[in-house]
């Protein structure tokens, strides 16, 4: 039995060996397929809540809405302004107010590694403001007028429009009382998206002065609080933490509440009265329709006086329903924030809520976006020729010649078919031949006549057919 039990012995232990053996090679075999796996399917990552890419496809708006914003800007004369995106988190508290929903919910807020407590800036107005006090612009001859456009911040609630980071073009107007700086910024958000070619509807009220506002504000809660029970539970807050913010409820069942409601205009006194009758004669005078609206107060608490608003005149739901920017005076900001008194006055344009718009009015409308015109497409045939066009094409770019090429179609059918396409008058053909003889064939896309030209000629002949200058002088 002893001899038998040894035999079977190191059979069972090969068994248990082989076994293990099998097991080790099956896990490592195992391991080996998740590391495959895992090098394949590395994670993605997708934006965040709220965030967006501005992608090539709509430069198409964004390149007009650029120009149109700059060009403004220097025919008004409003210097550039570009601020950091992150500032103290007092300028904004002090700026736009605790009980607003700016402060109070959607700030990005954080504590910097020194301790200093910081947020992102949600709009650029009260940065605005430090930078006038800071750099000392009082001390410059009055008004200073300042532009900017840039990314703004806010933990908001995205929908169509709206985003977390999103974008302005905004004008400020310091150092100046008189009316007529409220109508030039309206004047100046009107002309921009007339630019566009985006019809708008301007809404305006007056706010009066703090003194003003606060006994309307006692009437305003009295006559809520007899509403209570119809109110939203937003608006329940609000009458309680920042009340003028009722008039800007949009739930639908606190409308027939805030259409009953008193209107500010009957505790304005003599001054507030007659600076906004001045606005209205500017606008009248200057032919800009406007819609008198006794519940517009915008979000911010340092509004004094004019406020207003543009919406998208036609296009889509959220066209009618949202603010595509806005504005008023705010001439107790600088002096809140630590510097001289100074009357001052502004007006932001929500950029992504202007695309979405204009989209939405392109497409009622079966309308496009005017595309940048091309004067000439260069065309290539072999690689020297392909070393030549590139040269050309960087001597061109400082010439008023607004060209288009591609490198890589190599078939000079399909290049022309490409020049056609996007309504090129004229094609620019570089072959073999033409690098040799140092010459250039233009072709007219129209006609099909064809013209060589030496190469160092080649930007006064296209001129010259293009009618960028008068040969005369």
């Amino acid at each position: 039995m002893a001899k038998k039990d040894k035999k079977i012995k190191p059979k069972k232990m090969e068994i248990k060996k082989s076994v293990k053996a099998v097991k080790t090679v099956a896990k490592e075999k195992v391991v080996k397929e998740k590391e495959g796996a895992t090098e394949r399917g590395k994670k993605s990552f997708s934006l965040l809540r709220g965030m967006h890419d501005i992608l090539p496809k709509d430069e198409k708006y964004w390149k007009p809405m650029f120009a149109s914003a700059q060009n403004i800007a220097a025919h008004f004369q409003f210097g550039r302004l570009e601020t950091p995106i992150l500032e103290e988190l007092g300028l904004f508290v002090r700026a736009v107010g605790k009980g607003t929903d700016v402060v109070d919910k959607e700030m990005y807020t954080f504590e910097d590694k020194d301790g200093t407590k910081v947020c992102m800036r949600p709009e650029l107005t009260a940065a605005a403001a430090r930078a006038y006090i800071m750099h000392g612009f009082s001390n410059l001859p009055q008004p200073v007028k300042l532009w900017y456009w840039g990314p703004m911040f806010r933990h908001d609630r995205p929908q169509a429009g709206r985003y977390r980071q999103f974008h302005q073009a905004g004008y400020e107007i310091f150092g100046q009382a008189d009316s007529a700086a409220d109508a030039e910024l309206i004047l100046v958000g009107v002309n921009f998206f007339r630019d566009l070619g985006l019809p708008v509807e301007v809404k305006i009220n007056s706010i009066g002065t703090p003194a003003e506002r606060a006994n309307y504000k006692n009437e305003l809660v009295n006559y809520y609080r007899s509403k209570r029970s119809y109110l939203c539970e937003e608006c329940r807050n609000r009458l309680v933490k920042n009340p003028m913010r009722l008039l800007d409820c949009k739930e639908e069942r606190c409308q027939p509440v805030k259409e009953e409601a008193p209107q500010i205009i009957n505790w304005l006194g003599a001054d507030s009265k007659n600076h906004f009758m001045k606005v209205l004669e500017y606008l009248d005078e200057l032919g800009v329709p406007y819609q008198l609206d006794n519940t517009l107060v915008r979000g911010l608490n340092y509004y004094t006086h004019t406020v207003f608003e543009f919406y998208a005149a036609e296009g889509g739901e959220e066209g009618q329903q949202s603010a595509l920017g806005g504005g008023g005076r705010y001439d107790l900001l600088v002096e809140e924030l630590g510097g001289r008194p100074t009357p001052a006055a502004g007006m932001a344009i929500g950029l992504e809520r202007t695309v979405l718009a204009l989209k939405q009015y392109n497409d009622k409308n079966n309308r496009e976006m005017p595309k940048t015109p091309v004067d000439a497409f260069i065309a290539q045939l072999g690689e020297e020729a392909r070393r030549v066009t590139l040269k050309m094409v960087d001597q061109l770019r400082n010439s008023d010649i607004k060209i288009s090429f591609n490198f890589f179609k190599t078939s000079l059918k399909t290049q022309l078919e490409l020049a056609d396409a996007i309504k090129a008058p004229f094609a620019v053909i570089i072959g073999q031949k033409e690098v040799q003889d140092g010459t250039a064939i233009i072709r007219d896309m129209e006609s099909g006549i064809q013209e060589i030209v030496d190469q160092k000629k080649l930007i006064t002949v296209l001129k010259r057919k293009l009618g960028k200058f008068d040969d005369k002088r």
